[in-house]
């Protein structure tokens, strides 16, 4: 019965009339899935960007029905159709792909929670881990972790991995890794889509190998810079190499004609010299009959 309502109480209404403002205020409207996003990855976010994202965490239901009503920003409501659950938006100017980047790079490791799968081998060092025994020696055990007593503590006797990369986190052994302070899940945050300009972007569209990027802009260059040379076309960037491969090829012209200057005086001679032996060796060899 609340499908068509258009006023809201207290804080959803400021959040609809936000959610409206918003839109038409920046350039780019990004969308962030908050499923797997935890609370310690977005407050230094929030910090860094500040004053150039705004981050607002919203429902699925009042943001679906503020973009509707806001149709003075071409393929808005489109673009945010993948408005599911608990939301997080970005509105800025900054490139929704620079965006995704900046994201991308506040990356951190986390305790895991059963199920989660594990983005290393999750190594259990040999060590004393400062825990009375009691029922963890059974936790332990269950993991697969050799332990011994010493001291009253539970000592582990030897590295162990009781979980590889890709492999989920059992029930059991989530909690004892929080524990010993190991954390194998690395967390980051990605865009689920943007708009820019009216111009929608998915997931696949905003993922970015800056890797790959910087090394395919780099061989380009090299690339350019080459041929430039090769059809001896004068710009900036390769003036030297250009007047460089010029000097060679005069040199070794007047080196080949036997031109003698200050710079080519010293291979010329050599040259000379070589053919000069050449000769002699030639006519050490040669006898009247062979002809």
């Amino acid at each position: 019965m609340h499908e068509n309502r258009t006023e809201y109480p207290g804080q959803k209404a400021a959040m609809y009339e936000r959610l409206q403002r918003l839109p038409r205020r920046y350039r780019v409207v990004a969308l962030v899935r908050m499923e797997k996003v935890r609370a310690s990855q977005i407050l230094p976010l929030r910090k860094r960007l500040k004053g150039e994202v705004v981050f607002v965490s919203v429902k699925d239901r009042v943001a679906g029905k503020a973009f509707a009503a806001v149709s003075d920003v071409p393929g808005l409501a489109k673009a945010m159709g993948r408005l599911t659950g608990q939301c997080m938006l970005a509105f800025t100017d900054m490139s929704p792909f620079k965006l995704n980047v900046l994201l991308a790079k506040n990356r951190v490791m986390l305790p895991a929670r059963a199920g989660d799968i594990a983005d290393m081998d999750v190594v259990v060092p040999a060590k004393n881990t400062g825990i009375a025994p009691g029922p963890m020696l059974t936790e332990f055990k269950e993991a697969g972790i050799p332990t011994k007593i010493d001291q009253g503590t539970i000592w582990i006797t030897k590295d162990t991995v009781p979980v590889k990369k890709g492999e989920p986190v059992g029930e059991r052994l989530a909690p004892l890794l929080g524990k010993l302070d190991i954390k194998p899940v690395e967390a980051g945050i990605s865009l689920e889509s943007a708009l820019e300009d009216g111009e929608g972007y998915g997931r696949e569209d905003l993922a970015v190998d800056v890797e790959a990027a910087r090394e395919g802009l780099a061989a380009a260059h090299l690339e350019a810079l080459s041929l430039s040379v090769e059809a001896a076309y004068a710009v900036p960037e390769n003036a030297a190499l250009l007047l460089a491969a010029a000097a060679r090829r005069a040199e070794a012209l007047a080196v080949e004609s036997a031109f003698m200057t200050a710079e080519t005086g010293g291979r010329v001679i050599a040259a000379a010299g070589a053919r000069a032996r050449g000769l002699a060796a030639a006519a050490a060899g040669y006898s009247p009959g062979e002809d």
